[in-house]
């Protein structure tokens, strides 16, 4: 009998793991994340940052920003935008010590590691894809999903 447990768990422990591992692989990231511990070239090439700075997350403007993103979350999917918060400026992450933010303000950081925009008030998400549309490397991804063939 105890052959037969030891036999039955050996064969379920590793089911269970792949079915965790492949739940974990499917999933997205969120949209909106805090920019803790994290530093830009863990996105370069990969993602646009959109670092959404505050002096605190009680900031009226901060609020109006975060509201503005989240309404439009598929307009950003669609440019492989992530939403990165900072709202402790005693902290001193590593992003915040990189860009170098004075109380509110919102950088966009296309994937080649470059500042496209930086402004000290909220924008709204047309304004955030109209200056990311106008990027040599989303024009490029454009006309390559423009001649890729259709499924």
């Amino acid at each position: 009998m105890t052959r037969i447990l030891a036999f039955v768990l050996s064969a379920l422990i590793p089911l269970s793991a792949m079915a965790q591992d492949t739940g974990a692989t499917d999933a997205a990231p969120p949209l909106i994340q805090p920019a803790t511990d994290m530093t830009l070239s863990g996105f370069l090439w990969l993602n646009r940052p959109v670092v959404v700075f505050a002096d605190t997350p009680n900031d009226p403007r901060y609020i109006d920003q975060i509201a503005m993103l989240r309404a439009e979350a598929a307009r950003l999917t669609e440019r492989d935008v992530l939403v990165l918060t900072d709202t402790d400026p005693g902290a001193r992450s590593p992003v915040r010590q990189k860009l170098r933010p004075r109380g509110f303000q919102i950088v966009l950081i296309d994937k080649d590691g470059t500042v496209a925009l930086r402004r000290p008030s909220p924008q709204s998400v047309r304004e955030i894809t109209r200056s990311i549309d106008k990027t040599p490397l989303r024009q490029r991804e454009v006309e390559e999903r423009r001649a890729a063939p259709s499924e």
